[in-house]
């Protein structure tokens, strides 16, 4: 038996663990990022958490670490300016975790490892030609055709979250307006129902949130409020106008959806769905699967890492 180390490295903790060919997770181990502003000691507590599994399982067996992380670079394995860690500039990350474990180690933006994951995995094992897209606190995506992973000359290919889905739109995090993120995330939908609450005067329980977070929508949609459907329908069409856009690129066997704003199901899946048909050609029209990741979301991100390593 073959295994690989799958981690994946966020703004506030970094998940990793041990995972065999089958997608079997046989150990989980969570680490807080912040609490290591220097690399090498991150690195280094990864180490001290992961050997006492590798010594047990035998060095041998492990054919490599596979990393997701913001910014992270396939072609040089690196973490490039990441806005949201705490490490700074660039990072060469897996030339370090392979120094430190003596392991073959490849790196590559968490999307990038999430629509692996999800081949070898998940909703698009067998497809050649699909488009991840995970709708969390911000949209990323990774986008396959022809068996492979696209990531462009410099390894950044496939940022549809940073599309322009709203021209002059709401401003966003990295610098410019009207990003796909700033309307179809988990912070997205909440800033449309803060616009739709000030812009109505109609009755809605969301008004007695006193912090609407994600899901009070879906809680209030499930109520038939009118204003929540109204909010998931704003946020489905912004979304399947995008997804259309994408499709006339890479021309999609499927579009699969992941994260917490995929968990309201109907909601976001059936305006998605019809606001995309609407604005497709017609040669491209009733020919993408519209699906739900059926990875479980707190397997993903290890396992999205992990197939790194087979891929």
């Amino acid at each position: 038996m073959q295994y690989s180390i799958g981690i994946d490295i966020g703004g506030t903790n970094s998940v990793m663990g041990i995972v065999d060919k089958m997608g079997q997770i046989l150990a989980e181990y969570t680490l807080s990022t912040q609490q290591y502003p220097d690399i090498n000691d991150f690195i280094s507590a990864c180490f001290d958490v992961l050997n006492p599994d590798i010594l047990r399982l035998g060095f041998e067996s492990f054919k490599g670490i596979g990393i997701g992380a913001p910014n992270g670079n396939y072609f040089n394995g690196s973490i490039e300016f990441a806005p949201n860690l705490i490490w700074k500039g660039v990072i060469p990350l897996a030339a370090l975790f392979q120094q430190k474990f003596q392991l073959d180690t490849t790196v590559t933006n968490d999307a990038n490892a999430a629509a692996m994951g999800e081949m070898m995995h998940g909703a698009a094992k067998g497809m050649n030609d699909f488009i991840m897209v995970t709708l969390g606190t911000g949209v990323g995506s990774g986008f396959v055709a022809n068996g492979k992973m696209i990531y462009g000359h410099d390894g950044f290919a496939g940022e549809l979250g940073h599309v322009i889905a709203v021209r002059e739109g709401r401003s966003c995090g990295c610098g410019r307006n009207g990003c796909l993120e700033t309307y179809a995330s988990a912070t997205g939908i909440v800033r449309t129902a803060y616009e739709f609450l000030g812009n109505s005067m109609s009755e809605s329980v969301l008004r007695k949130s006193e912090h609407i977070i994600s899901k009070d929508i879906f809680d209030a949609a499930e109520q038939g409020d009118e204003m929540a459907l109204a909010i998931f329908d704003f946020t489905g069409k912004i979304l399947g106008q995008s997804l259309a856009d994408a499709i006339a690129i890479t021309s999609p066997e499927a579009i699969v959806l992941f994260g917490g704003l995929a968990r309201a199901g109907k909601y976001i899946f059936e305006p998605t769905k019809k606001y995309m048909e609407e604005n497709l050609l017609k040669i491209y029209q009733n020919k993408v699967k519209l699906l739900h990741s059926e990875l479980r979301e707190s397997d993903a991100a290890i396992l999205g890492a992990s197939s790194l390593v087979w891929i």
